[in-house]
């Protein structure tokens, strides 16, 4: 199996011990409503994730049984939209990611980050193969019947309502606004989810970007001067853990010429 990169941030600035873990665990996962996990072995995984150790994050997670599978999804995620540089090798750890979710949200369909992480990372796999071809494919249905499915258990989950916005902008700025219903996409449902989202979790870098990515779609000039605000909004957020330093580094790096813009 292929090393995994290493986080390059300073991942002692984000390193926690279950005390302190449990603290600042609501601010953490303000976005997801991830509940505090009890089992020590989890928290440990938590732990891992949060400092960046995404790979002993996914191990320890995986270990733990079903308790971890959130944490597990979520580090695999991260890993392979922001650190891993090979294509074919993010495409299959996006797919393991998607596999594992739906045998995960089968076994527990009450539990919201199961059908949060498979609608995500389809959504992340499907943007590295092309939305037309995920269209195509039957996809955008499959995200967003999770993603509908997620916001019934949590109607305040703030990353599930900015991954929805993001799926009616994608599918509109593919195929035009009237085409778009077809696929279940509306510039109207796009934009509340998107307010929405950002009054739930107005400091969520991932939100923010979501959101300043999917507005100029859905609202053209209007959205793209609304999208300059939220960049520099995410640019200038204190990231609390390594996931958002990913986030918002992602998001200074293209506004200073360095890198790509934000996934």
């Amino acid at each position: 199996m292929a090393r995994w990169k290493p986080f390059p941030g300073d991942a002692g600035a984000f390193r926690h011990d279950a005390a302190s873990l449990k603290k600042h665990w609501k601010r953490l996962h303000r976005a997801d409503l991830e509940p505090w996990p009890r089992d020590p072995d989890v928290q440990a995984a938590w732990a891992h994730f949060h400092c960046g150790e995404f790979k002993r994050a996914v191990d320890a997670a995986l270990k733990a049984g079903a308790a971890g599978l959130a944490c597990a999804h979520k580090a695999q995620t991260i890993y392979a939209t922001y650190l891993e540089p090979d294509a074919e090798r993010r495409l299959a750890l996006l797919l393991e990611v998607v596999e594992r979710a739906d045998e995960h949200r089968a076994a527990e369909p009450g539990n919201a980050s199961a059908h949060y992480w498979l609608a995500h990372a389809l959504g992340r796999y499907s943007q590295e193969i092309s939305v037309a071809v995920a269209l195509a494919r039957g996809l955008g249905g499959r995200i967003k019947a999770a993603l509908d499915a997620a916001l019934a258990i949590e109607p305040d989950h703030a990353d599930a309502l900015a991954t929805l916005g993001s799926f009616h902008a994608e599918v509109i700025g593919k195929v035009g606004r009237l085409l778009a219903r077809v696929q279940g996409a509306d510039a109207g449902a796009g934009r509340d989810c998107f307010r929405r989202a950002r009054e739930l979790a107005p400091h969520s870098p991932t939100v923010l970007v979501e959101c300043a990515r999917g507005l100029p779609p859905i609202d053209g000039t209007k959205g793209e001067r609304e999208a300059e605000a939220l960049w520099a909004a995410a640019a200038a957020v204190v990231p609390q853990d390594a996931a958002e330093w990913l986030a918002v580094d992602a998001v200074r790096r293209e506004r200073t010429g360095a890198g790509a813009r934000a996934r």
